[in-house]
């Protein structure tokens, strides 16, 4: 063997190998090619699952905001029946307020002509015991 042979030779177990190696590297690629696949088919599932349940949760939550809605408008006037009569017992307590203070101010005038019916009677009977004295 010349010694352009012998390079021939090395030259072409070199390549042998190195096809060998991209060979291994393709089918390992193709392993994990396949297995992302498998991933992004089962993912693909997944997320379908998912927005199918999410879809499904919407549409009761917006039920459940209707019914909770339809109840608070049910309830609605009895809180305004409530604000109606709280206000109503306002206007009662300053009407009572008014009436204490006049029945007060109407006492109080009582009290002073029945003291001045008083002292004029205690003068007429003076005057009178008086009169039929002389």
């Amino acid at each position: 063997m010349t010694g352009g042979q012998v390079a021939g030779l090395i030259a072409a177990i070199a390549f042998l190998i190195l096809v060998l190696f991209i060979g291994m590297f393709l089918v390992k690629m193709n392993k994990t090619l396949s297995e992302v696949n498998r991933s992004m088919k089962t993912m693909t599932s997944d997320v379908d699952v998912i927005s199918h349940q999410a879809e499904d949760i919407m549409a009761n939550a917006n039920e459940l905001l209707e019914d909770v809605n339809k109840k608070v408008a049910t309830i609605d006037p009895v809180f305004q029946a409530a604000a109606d009569l709280g206000e109503s017992v306002s206007d009662l307590n300053t009407a009572t307020r008014n009436l204490t203070e006049r029945v007060s101010d109407t006492a109080k005038t009582t009290a002073k002509t029945s003291l001045a019916a008083r002292v004029g009677k205690t003068a007429f009977d003076l005057y009178k015991n008086h009169k039929n004295k002389d």
